[in-house]
């Protein structure tokens, strides 16, 4: 059986975990503590990061975009299922939405959030950086709103289907989630957008996740939070 070596809140991870479960592809996964730097693991991936994905035969592929960009091409959906979207510019669109959030979302935000609160533990690299954290606290909010925007125009956030730029999304915010630092309060049509992932079935098993010593608040599990 294929296998997936993750982190437990690597967004990054989470992402091709819901592509393969969207797909219908089965999969064991095996939590690889990239701080530990096996040899093992960087014969696989010499950037010694998460997500990898090694198949059946062998065959292993690294980093979460090119994951997700060989699974549409070798197990390809049916006409109009694409999370890549069926146009040119529907799947620039696509791909423009999910560099926004492993990118610039990554970057101000759950780099400062989960990143200080989390990894820093597990990195044994001290205590968490305050300004750092408000620093994602304060970038949050216009993301959340961006969110809005889009699906106050939208039915999904790269258009009328669901669809790769969702999970992107989805997949950050569910590790902010699991540490309780989204405001859904302030931001009830994120929410809301939100809402219609955590229903979906092929995100669950995110929401089942639990990491040892450290539980989620009470809402993370349930869709109508």
């Amino acid at each position: 059986m294929r296998r997936l070596y993750h982190l437990w809140l690597s967004p990054f991870s989470r992402k091709v975990r819901i592509v393969l479960a969207e797909k219908g592809l089965e999969f064991e996964m095996k939590v690889e503590k990239t701080w530990e730097r096996r040899p093992e693991f960087l014969g696989m991936n010499p950037a010694g990061q998460v997500p990898v994905l090694v198949e059946d035969d062998g065959t292993t592929i690294v980093d979460s975009g090119v994951i997700c960009e060989y699974l549409e091409e070798v197990h390809p959906a049916e006409k109009g299922k694409s999370l890549y979207g069926e146009t040119p510019a529907g799947r620039a669109e696509v791909r423009r939405l999910v560099a926004w959030f492993d990118l610039k979302f990554q970057r101000e935000v759950t780099v400062n959030l989960v990143g200080e609160k989390i990894q820093k533990r597990f990195l044994g690299l001290g205590q968490p950086d305050s300004s750092a954290i408000r620093a994602g606290h304060a970038n949050i909010h216009m993301h959340l709103d961006y969110i809005a925007w889009l699906t106050e125009r939208r039915s999904w956030l790269a258009g009328d289907d669901f669809s790769l730029a969702d999970i992107a999304a989805a997949a950050h915010l569910s590790c902010l989630d699991y540490v309780g630092d989204v405001p859904w309060d302030d931001h009830p049509e994120a929410r809301v957008w939100y809402a219609r992932i955590k229903s979906r079935k092929t995100f669950r098993p995110i929401l089942a996740d639990h990491i040892p010593g450290v539980p989620p608040p009470k809402h993370y599990a349930d869709p109508d939070f």
